[in-house]
């Protein structure tokens, strides 16, 4: 058994004299509030508040960076618990000590170390001689009223948290949120891909909820539109600051309302291609766009990834099991249509994101550095690491500056890697703005200021939080 500790100084620079002031830099920023305005934790957890029941629900099953590790080493999906109910939850957590070592260097191992270290007092590292000591202690752990999820949201210090529903969802936990009488911020974000993207499963037949839902005919253009403007408003009054699409690429486009009309006419149909699909989603983002001038919410762009990459995975288990992989994404010439029309408008606020960090100096920092309407998200999925981070900001800074981002946000759905990721974030910009205050091109103040920013003021200015 090894001794596990944090410490202090972890991602700091290992000169000397940079890193004194990246420790003094983080002294302004560690305490201040967690501001998550994009993710994908359950609002279950604080409608109802229910105990996390054992240490793989909580740690295990929601988190696809550390299962897609392990399937990656042949480790069965099944045996995780991932799909198959029946697993015993000891058991699979026994498979993810016995494979620790594989997170050595990743920043999951960064994140959970966190989580167990400060969590809950775990001062042995994880192995396959401590996996039941850490699963009784965790699970117990949780059986308490301190580790419920209200309180865990008031113990780390978070000030919003924003899920991610589609227009589908009723939004009854959010509701149930609001008449709780409970003061933590839980907000919704509104994401329309089941019904935007004609490729995804059940479009036609999400067509049919939507209009169920809003009493609008989504079979004609027209209608369709009115029941998005429909449930918008209806999100924004449920707490919704922002929209997000995940859509393959980063195209967009401006059609006429005879084009549009005649495309969606196929797409609703079923009768489409994949350009046909790919043109409708081009269309859609714009018209998002232009909703976005009209309600005032973010609107949020999160392209270039291959989702379900594995067949036999998502036929098996369905999204989100660690097999999307990133691939390159145009920028230029795919954004031009809705920039052009709306990248001008002091009423639209377009937050882009990518996985291609080869786009981040040639297409996007240049972009983001000249659109007013348009910010940068930060290092997203799987840049967000602590090389990620720096390469973020060693790319972006020169043409977009730093105003010109939108601070950090964790994309999660595992809730303790929360303030984990937010940490090493912290961190990692403290690092960064040292070196530039060594190397005289910043004074200690502006980086002391922009530190706070990046942690906590762009984020929630960005959000309209």
């Amino acid at each position: 058994m090894r001794p596990l500790a944090l410490h202090p100084d972890r991602l700091f620079p290992a000169e000397a004299s940079v890193r004194a002031i990246a420790r003094r830099l983080y002294g302004e920023v560690a305490g201040l509030p967690i501001i998550s305005p994009h993710g994908h934790t359950d609002p279950d957890w604080w409608a109802t508040n229910a105990s996390f029941g054992n240490a793989a629900e909580l740690l295990l099953h929601p988190d696809h960076y550390v299962f897609r590790m392990l399937y990656s080493q042949g480790v069965a999906l099944e045996a995780l618990g991932i799909g198959n109910p029946a697993a015993d939850p000891r058991e699979s957590w026994r498979l993810f000590a016995q494979a620790y070592q594989l997170f050595r260097g990743t920043p999951s191992r960064m994140w959970l170390d966190w989580v167990f270290a400060e969590s809950f007092g775990l001062d042995l590292q994880l192995s396959a001689d401590t996996s039941d000591l850490y699963y009784d202690h965790i699970t117990a752990a949780l059986a308490t009223d301190a580790f419920r999820p209200r309180a865990l949201f008031e113990r780390y210090n978070i000030e919003v948290i924003a899920t991610t529903e589609s227009p589908l969802d009723d939004l009854r936990h959010h509701k149930a949120i609001r008449e709780s009488g409970w003061q933590g911020r839980v907000i919704t974000a509104y994401r329309p891909d089941p019904v935007v993207d004609p490729e995804f499963e059940g479009f036609h037949d999400n067509l049919k909820t939507l209009s169920d839902l809003t009493g609008e005919d989504c079979f004609s253009w027209s209608g369709y539109l009115t029941a998005h403007r429909q449930r918008r408003a209806f999100f924004a009054a449920m707490g919704a600051t922002s929209t997000d699409h995940g859509h393959p690429t980063a195209r967009t486009a401006d059609l006429s309302v005879a084009e549009a009309e005649a495309l969606f006419r196929k797409v609703s149909a079923g009768a489409f291609t994949p350009d046909d699909a790919e043109l409708f989603r081009a269309q859609l983002l714009t018209e998002m766009a232009g909703m976005s001038v009209e309600d005032g919410l973010v609107m949020q762009l999160h392209p270039g990834v291959y989702r379900n990459h594995n067949a036999q995975v998502f036929a098996r288990f369905g999204r989100d099991k660690g097999a999307d992989i990133p691939m390159p994404c145009d920028y230029v010439h795919a954004l031009r249509p809705l920039l052009s029309k709306y990248g001008n408008d002091p009423r639209f606020s377009f937050i882009v994101f990518t996985l291609d960090e080869t786009s981040y100096a040639r297409e996007l920092a240049p972009l983001a550095g000249h659109y007013p309407a348009m910010k940068l998200g930060p290092a997203w999925w799987f840049n967000d690491s602590p090389e990620g981070m720096r390469r973020f900001r060693e790319m972006t800074t020169e043409t977009a500056g730093f105003y010109n981002t939108v601070g950090f946000n964790d994309d999660t759905r595992a809730f303790l890697s929360i303030p984990a990721r937010h940490d090493v974030a912290r961190r990692m910009d403290c690092g960064w703005l040292a070196q530039l205050v060594a190397e005289h091109r910043m004074e200690e103040w502006e980086a002391a200021e922009l530190a706070v920013d990046l942690s906590y003021n762009l984020a929630k200015r960005a959000y309209k939080l």
